[in-house]
């Protein structure tokens, strides 16, 4: 007997009674998981989850047009299966079954999974389509939530350790440019959700900032200043500014992500640019997932944004209210981008949102040198840089 035989069997009703988020079970066939602290990680947003509580959701998660899942979502799965249900139409084939033994108790031997195929009861994934993209190892959204086994993982690929503080691996690692690179792209995922040490020392609250960080330190200047130019400037000037402002941001935000933060075609071979690199931007791809390291330090964003401020006073020379209301609007337009990408990797968004949170986590997952837009694509139509929808290769 199978050590799967030892999981229980747990009745069809007591499977359907799970339908909350505080307790949310579903069904792949027979198979019984409970998803109730993956459903927050989900890519796709734990309300796709919840709508399928207590439910089977064999054909959902092969729907082309909702999302085809992979290998890797199934392989999730089974970190969550407690148990069996035998459904009606379990029963209804033992019943009518030559060999009902091969079906209970279950689960199901190969040839009572087979005898249930042929009923049409699903039991798994179709493996016949897998999803590669060699540049990042990874096969889907869901993948970026795939919890590394550290010491697996630095055993096959002698880059770092999770379980040791990361700045000085990278730093002593003696890392060539195109080894780092390559190992950066291919995210890993903490255990638990949780952060990975990176200085291992009393410095490491520095590197984790929370998202209501952003608008609690950048709203106040923000809108203090914009009150103080608007005693010089009319109302319809003042929003103007402040548009010309956020639009500006937008191409910014856009050249930041590609030309400063994904440098990584003209990053000099040393280990000194290496680690300004995977602490700018690197830790991100590496670890795309990590709620604290999603957002952009204070401390960092004032180093990036002061040289925008003398830049706005050299534009708008002819007028210091005009040059301040078009940084308070970039200024803005910046605070809306860094919650926009942290709630593009962790929380429930409005269905704009969801095609926007698909094409970013595509970013990470497929193709790191294209869609460098966060919180649009426009730019990326304009420079030609847009993902185009992922693609099934068919696996040899």
């Amino acid at each position: 007997m199978s050590s799967g035989r030892k999981l229980p069997t747990i009745p069809q009703a007591d499977v359907q009674s799970h339908n909350t988020s505080e307790s949310c079970y579903v069904t792949i066939g027979s198979k019984v998981y409970d998803v109730t602290e993956f459903a927050a990680d989900h890519p796709g947003g734990s309300h796709l989850i919840h709508e399928w509580a207590g439910k089977d959701v064999s054909e959902i998660m092969q729907d082309e047009v909702s999302h085809t899942h992979t290998e890797a979502a199934y392989e999730i799965l089974d970190d969550c299966l407690i148990g069996f249900v035998a459904t009606d139409a379990i029963m209804d084939t033992v019943m009518s079954s030559n060999q009902p033994d091969e079906i209970v108790p279950l689960p199901p031997s190969a040839n009572g999974t087979a005898e249930l195929k042929a009923n049409g009861i699903a039991h798994g994934p179709d493996a016949s389509d897998k999803v590669v993209y060699a540049a990042t190892g990874m096969s889907s959204a869901e993948d970026l939530s795939k919890a590394t086994d550290a010491s697996k993982d630095y055993k096959q690929h002698k880059f770092i350790d999770l379980n040791k503080p990361m700045l000085m691996q990278v730093w002593n690692g003696g890392f060539s440019k195109s080894f780092y690179l390559e190992q950066v792209h291919r995210p890993r995922h903490y255990p638990g959700g949780q952060s990975a040490p990176l200085f291992g020392n009393f410095l490491e609250p520095l590197s984790k900032t929370p998202w209501w960080v952003v608008p609690s330190v950048w709203w106040p200047p923000v809108f203090y200043f914009t009150f103080v130019v608007s005693q010089s400037l009319s109302p319809i000037a003042l929003v103007l500014y402040w548009i010309t402002g956020i639009s500006i941001w937008t191409i910014v935000e856009y050249g930041l992500h590609r030309f400063l933060f994904h440098i990584d075609s003209v990053l000099p071979d040393n280990r000194v640019c290496l680690t300004l690199h995977f602490l700018l931007h690197g830790i991100h791809h590496y670890l795309p997932m990590d709620r604290l390291r999603l957002v952009m330090p204070p401390t960092l964003f004032v180093v990036l944004a002061t040289p925008f401020w003398y830049l706005a006073k050299t534009v708008f020379f002819y007028d210091w209210n005009a040059a301040m209301a078009v940084y308070c609007g970039g200024i803005f337009g910046y605070t809306c981008y860094d919650m926009t990408h942290y709630f593009l990797h962790h929380k429930n968004l409005p269905a704009y949102y969801r095609e926007l949170k698909k094409y970013h986590l595509q970013h990470h997952f497929a193709d790191y040198e294209n869609g460098f837009g966060v919180t649009s694509r426009f730019w990326d139509r304009i420079f030609k840089t847009e993902l185009p929808p992922p693609k099934v290769i068919k696996a040899t």
